[in-house]
């Protein structure tokens, strides 16, 4: 079930499409003007990190080689980018599978996808315990946002990417929307997520080995884009919700289920972008918060980041002799 999430999210966010038919793929993907087309450089920022809190007890688990850089090509209808990850020769490595995206169909529908896997993380504390790296923990994260909006959204972001100016006169826009998601949360450690020394902090019931959690809800948002001076283009967009989760934690000896069913989220995206002649840049933040109650007191936190800075230079056709 998951290889199959995984690979339907996948086929979603390969392909971003706005305001189009699916009738003719040539002109979709084609895009024949040379003037469109630029190359790209491009350092990314990707974490998938969670924690566990009891009263004042925090413990969070946080990935290693974060970052990446990577090389790619623009054009009005794709953007295809190549990363590879930066490894720190003083830190044990993390494996992971991380993919993001976000579309914009028919004018009023914006789409939020993401699937990552990650195995390896460092554990890190808030009461002075030594941080340690552990291999036997891996967690898995799926999920789908969907906004309708109640305007047409009057930009897209593969051309803010990609370092476009929009066509449209409005200096402002902003809109808001409603909408659902769904999400799929796991991970596990062996034997169990805390240690020796960190689980005197915690009560038995924190002590995890393995979590599983389903949930489905609905979310608010609202979509912002100015063009700014300069041409600099801005956007931001925030969108909380409230969900349905069915929750199971394995324990060393036993298994429970959470009697609170609340998922608590909170998205957030800002972008910049700026252009001059054939040179543009790109800078975008996103966040994705999700809480939820364990039981017993504890608390289960889940983040979700992504950076992208984009520097590029747009292709020039040749003057005719």
């Amino acid at each position: 079930m998951v290889k199959f999430f995984i690979l339907l999210i996948f086929c979603l966010s390969c392909v971003s499409i706005q305001a189009q038919d699916i009738t003719d793929l040539d002109s979709l993907l084609i895009d024949r003007d040379v003037d469109n087309y630029s190359v790209r450089l491009f350092t990314n920022f990707k974490v998938n990190k969670f924690s566990i809190k009891d009263g004042n007890s925090k413990a969070r688990y946080v990935p290693n080689n974060r970052h990446g850089l990577g090389v790619g090509f623009a054009n009005r209808k794709i953007i295809i980018d190549i990363a590879f990850n930066i490894k720190n020769p003083n830190k044990e490595r993390t494996r992971k599978f991380d993919l993001q995206g976000i579309t914009i169909l028919k004018d009023r529908n914006y789409v939020n996808v993401y699937a990552q896997t990650y195995r390896g993380f460092t554990a890190k504390n808030n009461f002075d315990e030594p941080q340690v790296y552990r291999d036997d923990i891996k967690s898995v994260s799926i999920g789908v946002n969907y906004l309708y909006t109640f305007d047409d959204i009057e930009f897209s972001y593969s051309l803010l990417k990609a370092g476009f100016s929009e066509k449209n006169n409005e200096n402002v826009f902003i809109t808001g929307g409603i909408g659902a998601f769904t999400s799929y949360d796991y991970f596990s450690a062996k034997p169990s997520l805390l240690s020796e020394t960190t689980s005197p902090y915690f009560n038995e019931q924190a002590d995890i080995e393995s979590y599983s959690g389903m949930a489905i809800g609905v979310l608010a948002g609202l979509i912002t884009y100015f063009k700014l001076p300069e041409n600099i283009t801005a956007t931001v967009n925030v969108m909380p919700g409230i969900g349905v989760m069915r929750k199971k934690i394995n324990l060393e000896e036993s298994s429970y289920i959470p009697s609170d069913p609340l998922l608590y989220k909170l998205d957030f995206l800002i972008g910049l972008g700026y252009s001059y002649k054939q040179y543009y840049a790109s800078l975008t933040y996103s966040n994705g918060l999700y809480s939820t109650d364990f039981g017993y007191g504890n608390s289960y936190n889940l983040n979700l980041t992504k950076a992208k800075l984009a520097i590029g230079y747009r292709f020039k056709k040749k003057k005719k002799q």
